[in-house]
């Protein structure tokens, strides 16, 4: 196994539509050599509250094994205008990573989502945002807001896309696995060759996979 360690931060459990317990997934995360795991939710206004729960296991897990899982929330297709509004909710909830469900081609996400979480000061990352412009792209860079290379199917479709602008105008990119059943977890290895063939160069691999992440979670003083 590579010394490089993964950092995943756009995972579900059974507290949405995922298939393993928290414990389940950090127990899995950490076999297969992570560093970071985030546990981030389905979220709209019905559970918000829902990184509370993950926050008991995540402090069992913190104080007992050497994996850092971090309890988050994905915004999902939830109407546009009360994004910023969840947004604040999940953190005072116990969120510490905050993702926010974008405009994936293979998903009616509602139009305009991209670019109001890219406003938002508290999201942290825009998850598969599709087909994403460049306005979209600056507004993110501008408030420090992540985009995602996914590793998940259907998802993945539009990859190349977000690497190509995100790389060409500066945007931070980080590759996550939108991780639902115990399969979908990777290892670092096989995030390097989705990397690839997301057409990423070799020398910008490390940022995407490392420096970019750590960056969000030093952000938030969890490492």
């Amino acid at each position: 196994m590579s010394e490089n360690k993964r950092i995943d931060l756009h995972t579900h459990s059974i507290f949405s539509d995922g298939e393993l317990l928290p414990s389940e997934l950090a127990r899995r995360a950490d076999v297969l050599g992570h560093k970071a795991l985030a546990i981030t939710d389905h979220v709209d206004a019905s559970n918000i509250e829902v990184a509370s729960k993950i926050s008991e296991a995540v402090n069992d897990i913190r104080d007992n094994w050497d994996i850092n899982i971090i309890p988050g929330v994905e915004i999902t297709h939830t109407p546009i205008e009360v994004i910023d509004k969840l947004a604040n909710k999940a953190r005072k909830y116990g969120a510490e990573i905050v993702v926010v469900h974008g405009e994936t081609i293979v998903e009616p996400v509602r139009p305009g989502t991209n670019r109001k979480a890219a406003e938002s000061p508290e999201v942290d990352i825009i998850g598969h945002p599709g087909l994403i412009t460049p306005e979209e792209v600056e507004i993110a860079i501008d408030n420090d807001v992540s985009l995602e290379i996914s590793a998940r199917k259907g998802h993945c479709l539009g990859n190349g896309h977000v690497a190509k602008l995100g790389l060409d105008m500066g945007a931070n990119l980080v590759l996550d696995t939108d991780t639902h059943s115990p399969d979908d977890l990777i290892t670092y290895e096989l995030a390097e060759r989705i990397a690839r063939g997301a057409e990423i160069p070799e020398d910008e691999i490390p940022k995407i996979l490392k420096d970019n992440p750590e960056k969000i979670l030093k952000k938030h003083g969890l490492i």
